[in-house]
């Protein structure tokens, strides 16, 4: 019943607001659009920084605006929070028959394959129709390769999927001193891919990976810039022979 209360809370936040504030009695849900994916942006960071107290926070954010696009949605009489809330669960229930039903599903990759036949049956004409167009590069080639994988399109073990990153390597070099640029981009983008492909096997998140690697990136050369205006210097007027010397002090801190 707590729960119940809780939420009920909120609803009763967004109706008031609707009702009384100007800010948000103007919105729509294409003003809240881009809000929204600033919004899961604002999570994923926090996700790749394991910061518990910023996760739920986010969490809250989102929950906010889920709640806005239903309370507008009711406004416009197309659906309102229970049918959003009743189609996930009749989602959930109709995508799970291992748990719901007599189907048996003995790990991990069984309910996946599962899902994604119960999708087909759904209407959809490809398994890798769900993967939103507007995804960025990195995380939709993950989430392509995953989908394809349900249908067995898979290689068999991690040393075939090396050897494609070494032949698109291999082929983009080539590249480099025969093709145009146009044919460059496309040889890089299958590197990219193949890479994506190797981190699967991994068992390693492509995307947060990269993003770690960024903050890690942001974080050294900030220091680095420290480390130069304390000897009364900016990078701009040092050698890069001399930039390396200070990359590598701010590398040697971290150890």
């Amino acid at each position: 019943m707590e729960n119940t209360a809780t939420f009920d809370r909120l609803l009763k936040i967004m109706d008031d607001l609707r009702e009384k504030c100007p800010w948000d009695r103007k919105q729509t849900i294409q003003t809240l659009r881009q809000l929204t994916i600033e919004e899961t942006y604002e999570l994923a960071d926090a996700i790749t920084e394991e910061d518990w107290k910023s996760i739920r926070e986010e969490l809250g954010d989102i929950l906010l605006h889920i709640v806005f696009y239903a309370k507008i949605g009711s406004e416009q009489q197309q659906f309102d929070i229970n049918d959003v809330i009743n189609g996930v669960c009749d989602k959930l229930i109709a995508r799970h028959p291992h748990i719901y039903s007599d189907v048996i599903a003995e790990d991990e990759e069984t309910v996946k394959l599962n899902w994604e036949k119960l999708k087909l049956k759904e209407g959809k004409k490809s398994v890798l129709s769900g993967v939103p167009v507007s995804l960025p590069a990195l995380v939709k080639a993950m989430r392509l390769q995953e989908k394809a994988k349900q249908t067995g399109f898979e290689w068999d073990n991690t040393e075939q999927v090396w050897d494609k990153v070494q032949e698109e390597m291999k082929e983009l070099q080539e590249a480099t001193h025969t093709a145009s640029q146009d044919e460059i981009e496309a040889e890089f983008g299958d590197v990219m891919f193949s890479l994506v492909n190797y981190s699967r096997f991994l068992n390693i998140d492509a995307e947060n990976a990269l993003e770690r690697t960024n903050k890690k990136f942001q974080r050294r050369f900030q220091q680095m810039e420290a480390l130069a205006l304390e000897e009364g210097r900016r990078l701009n007027d040092m050698s890069l022979t001399e930039m390396d010397i200070l990359w590598n002090k701010v590398k040697e801190t971290e150890h």
